[in-house]
């Protein structure tokens, strides 16, 4: 069975604000740019959204799926908010067997080595690595059970770095 892992970075968030770094907002552009990610999103049955319970990103999630976006099993756990890649990882790999498309909504410079981890190398994958600017998203395929997702087994199929 061919999975689809989807790697986010979470929209722009305001640094015009006093809220502690756990609780920045995401700002205007952030707002309109993860609405436009949602329209993107909307193209993917999602089973599950693995997402870090930081403000912003919990923010990401509901504009995008105000723009189209749709799951039922939306999870936001601290263990996303610092998290390292290898971390990361291991939560994908613990996914059930019935999950065929999962997202994870994270933070750099976590999210670019997730996706430079686990992707073929190719031209794409270097890109994805390099320029994972705020809401850019990774889409990784790969055969087999999430249990078996390790390094260089996922195809790097699209980048995307939605702007509304």
């Amino acid at each position: 069975m061919t999975r689809t892992l989807i790697v986010m970075r979470h929209a722009k968030s305001s640094w015009g604000t006093a809220d502690p770094d756990h609780q920045r907002p995401l700002n205007k552009r952030g707002r309109q740019d993860a609405l436009a990610a949602g329209a993107i999103l909307a193209e993917y049955p999602l089973d599950v959204v693995l997402s870090s319970s930081a403000t912003r990103t919990r923010q990401t999630w509901q504009r995008a799926a105000e723009g189209g976006a749709q799951c039922a099993d939306v999870e936001f756990t601290d263990s996303l908010y610092g998290a390292w890649t290898d971390a990361v990882i291991e939560l994908a790999s613990e996914l059930e067997d019935s999950v065929a498309t999962a997202l994870v909504l994270g933070h750099e410079p976590t999210v670019s080595s997730v996706v430079y981890r686990l992707a073929e190398p190719s031209e794409l994958a270097d890109q994805a690595a390099s320029g994972f600017t705020t809401c850019a998203m990774a889409f990784l395929e790969f055969d087999g059970t999430w249990a078996e997702l390790t390094s260089g087994r996922g195809r790097l199929v699209r980048f995307e770095v939605p702007r509304g």
